[in-house]
């Protein structure tokens, strides 16, 4: 599975995302919704973003989930690749500057595709630029 072809799934729970709009999270995930994609916050921290229900966690949403996209610590990374792994999620994407092997080896046992230290806006713009 390409980059490219998991830029064609469409819901995408960012996991961490802000109500910040100085935030990287908060600002990919606009980039992402104003170009078609259904965005499912997941912070819980947060009971909105942007007019969306904001889940606490993975395992909160009622919908198939495509993408999990982590604006997290890469600390953090494993028990949300285990709620992934959960809910059958298609492939993980772990941000700029965020990288775990242990859990991406772990996900891509599971069958889940796995993409880490890349950001979903860029590539998106270096693939499909509109």
């Amino acid at each position: 599975m390409t980059i490219e072809a998991i830029l064609n799934y469409r819901n995408i729970a960012v996991v961490g995302i802000s109500d910040d709009p100085t935030r990287p999270s908060h600002s990919v995930a606009s980039f992402l919704a104003k170009h078609g994609y259904n965005i499912i916050p997941v912070n819980p921290k947060l009971t909105q973003w942007e007019g969306k229900k904001c889940y606490p966690d993975l395992l909160s949403i009622l919908v198939n989930v495509d993408v999990v996209d982590i604006f997290r610590r890469p600390e953090f990374v494993p028990a949300i690749v285990d709620e992934a792994i959960k809910i059958k999620a298609r492939a993980v994407w772990m941000q700029e500057g965020i990288v775990n092997e242990e859990a991406a080896e772990k996900a891509r046992k599971a069958g889940i595709e796995v993409v880490m230290d890349r950001c979903m806006k860029k590539e998106y713009d270096r693939l499909k630029g509109d």
